[in-house]
């Protein structure tokens, strides 16, 4: 017998929840969803995704095999039956399998395909972006050079204009230096 433990302590009351019958799948719904939110600290059960249902592997040795002789009991016709279905089954169980591969062939080749066509899309775009960069790049170096050549001309005029006035004022310094030469040196003869 089990030693007497501590009693426990009353569990707390909860208020009775009227009963709700759904009428429609949404109401359903909405009553699970509340259920689930009266306590969020409670883990929720998600239930794992069901395998496919696959019928049994036809049997390796049959033991029961049937002839078509007469004299077969009126048990034997349902045997034949239960086997006869369980074969169909598997047999479009197979078809159906056979179905879905091609199906997911299908689809896979399909997204092949898109992914194909999009990567080229993708490509061509590329191809006119980098181009179009690469026109905006040559246009700013044409006009940067056009720039450069335009200030060196400019320059160059300027140096052009400046020479032509170094060599006017110089001009005019030698005109001045010779009126300012005395027609006779003093101290001489």
């Amino acid at each position: 017998m089990a030693a007497p433990s501590a009693p426990r302590p009353p569990r707390p009351r909860k208020e009775p929840q009227p009963l709700v019958i759904p009428r429609s799948a949404a109401e359903e719904q909405r009553l699970r969803l509340e259920r689930l939110m009266r306590n969020p600290e409670k883990t929720v059960p998600i239930p794992e995704k069901l395998n496919e249902w696959a019928p049994r592997p036809p049997p390796e040795f049959v033991r029961d095999v049937m002839g078509s002789s007469a004299g077969a009991g009126s048990g034997e016709f349902h045997v034949y039956r239960h086997l006869r279905r369980r074969e169909y089954q598997r047999q479009d169980f197979m078809d159906a399998m056979a179905e879905k591969q091609k199906l997911d062939e299908e689809f896979q080749k399909k997204l092949e395909r898109n992914k194909m066509i999009a990567e080229e899309q993708t490509a061509k775009r590329r191809r006119k972006r980098q181009k179009l960069k690469e026109k905006k790049l040559q246009a700013k170096k044409n006009k940067l050079e056009q720039k450069k050549q335009e200030k060196e001309s400019d320059q160059s005029q300027e140096r052009a204009s400046s020479e032509d006035d170094e060599e006017d004022s110089k001009e005019e310094e030698e005109k001045e230096d010779d009126a300012e030469e005395p027609s006779f040196v003093m101290g001489r003869g």
